[in-house]
């Protein structure tokens, strides 16, 4: 499977929870910030859910 490289890029400040969750699932919470993870179908829902929060790239 192939690496993505998620970037927070946006601030979570007035997203709901939900959104605020997912980012911090991601191994996410600040602008600027960076994690790797597997592509998968769970991955892909929950970058759908903050597409307009985060950078995505391969790596």
């Amino acid at each position: 499977m192939a690496k993505l490289r998620i970037t927070q890029v946006r601030s979570a400040i007035g997203q709901s929870e939900r959104h605020r969750g997912t980012l911090r699932a991601l191994g996410l919470g600040r602008i600027g910030r960076s994690a790797e993870h597997e592509e998968s179908p769970a991955l892909a829902g929950m970058l759908r859910k903050v597409r307009h929060l985060v950078k995505v790239e391969s790596a």
